[in-house]
């Protein structure tokens, strides 16, 4: 039996790379014949450089910046792809994800994508001719002026005078003008695509400040303190920086960091599950596949939306009906028979969140473990000329 094992992070408790591990711990216990390939994934979220790195063999790279929430610093991973390096790959979320603050501290009026910006300069001056940014796992609501910030461009409050401070979600009601002269020049030849899972605009019932901001720790009346800011700076971006990004697709990605870099770049929103999946080759791995094994933290409406399992059922359609099995902490019932999954796993209903997170390797090889022993007794009872049964999940 061939088996590919292809999870996301479990958000805030295991990378991609623990939760394949994880799920083929739990196959081996059960069924050690199997033929296991483990493709840990992203979708331009956390693990988006790893997921990268291990498809391509491309160098890892570590930078130190200035964290989510001033005065914090992060080493924040990204890579360079390619024989000559012509590639960089950052994830913001390793510079501004939510996992990098304490729950007391997550308010997207406060937090900023200065080390987005600093992360950016690091992958141009390193030579590359293009930088692909993987969206997601944000903890910032900033419509992207911190990282524009970090790379030159220069902001004016309402009585003229230079904004110095490491702008922030909250400052963006004050920003009158800005000045992209000082721009950095290593950005000048340099070709920007964002990885995004999200398809959001910036603004509106839909945009990045009323979806986002209540998981990054925005109250009601945050949200509307943001979506106040937000309408304000899209007016700057639009005169200043001579696009109106508002209603494009996926401009509300990361806080807006989607709409900062569209508007300044010109940069090119693609899918990020679809541009990890084409780079780890994942159509031919699965070739011959009895089952293809998913997950990530939660199930729900979201994950229709370019989310990593979402993705993955698309491609094991395309690829002859592989049957998808998804593992997750919490299950959306609703959302499963839309996303067109085999099963969905809950590995951790009716358990605390803090026990959860905790143990949240061993709930997952304990979940798949029990799969894996559901599945082959049905098979032995299925291959019994005396049964009548039939194995809804045979191939």
């Amino acid at each position: 039996m061939k088996i590919i094992i292809t999870p996301d992070s479990f958000k805030g408790s295991l990378t991609a790379i623990e939760a394949a591990e994880a799920m083929a711990d739990g196959v081996r216990s059960v069924y050690p014949a199997a033929e296991l390939v483990l493709l840990p994934l992203a979708d331009g979220g956390e693990g988006t450089v790893e997921a990268f790195v291990r498809a391509t063999g491309g160098q890892r790279m570590t930078t130190a910046v200035s964290g989510p929430s001033s005065p914090s610093t992060a080493n924040a991973a990204w890579a360079l792809l390619g024989p000559q390096g012509e590639t960089a790959v950052i994830e913001m979320a390793s510079a501004a994800g939510l996992t990098l603050l304490p729950y007391e501290l997550r308010n997207p009026l406060n937090s900023t994508t200065y080390g987005v910006g600093q992360l950016m300069l690091a992958a141009a001056h390193s030579g590359a001719k293009q930088i692909i940014v993987g969206l997601g796992g944000s903890a910032t609501n900033d419509g992207g002026a911190g990282a524009l910030q970090a790379m030159g461009v220069k902001f004016f409050d309402r009585a003229g005078k230079l904004i110095q401070r490491q702008l922030s979600g909250r400052d963006l009601i004050h920003i009158a003008r800005m000045d992209m002269q000082d721009l950095s020049s290593a950005f000048s030849h340099l070709e920007i695509r964002i990885a995004s899972d999200v398809s959001n605009p910036l603004l509106g019932d839909n945009g990045a400040s009323a979806v986002y901001g209540p998981q990054k720790g925005a109250t009601e009346s945050i949200v509307a303190e943001l979506e106040a800011a937000m309408v304000s700076y899209s007016a700057v971006l639009k005169r200043d920086a001579g696009r109106d990004v508002s209603n494009w697709p996926g401009a509300g990605a990361a806080g807006g960091l989607g709409a900062g870099l569209m508007a300044c770049f010109s940069a090119t929103m693609v899918s990020g599950i679809d541009l990890i999946l084409d780079t780890a080759g994942f159509d031919e791995k699965i070739q011959g596949a009895d089952f293809v094994f998913t997950g990530e933290g939660r199930i729900d409406s979201q994950t229709l939306h370019g989310k990593t399992i979402s993705g993955v059922v698309k491609r094991c359609q395309m690829g002859g009906s592989i049957p998808v099995i998804a593992f997750a902490g919490s299950v959306v019932t609703e959302a499963v028979a839309t996303l067109g999954l085999s099963a969905a796993i809950g590995i951790a209903e009716g358990l605390p969140r803090d026990e959860a997170m905790r143990n949240a390797g061993r709930l997952l090889s304990e979940a798949a473990a029990r799969f894996m022993g559901t599945l082959v007794n049905d098979r032995k009872t299925t291959s019994s000329p005396n049964s009548g049964r039939s194995n809804p999940y045979t191939p």
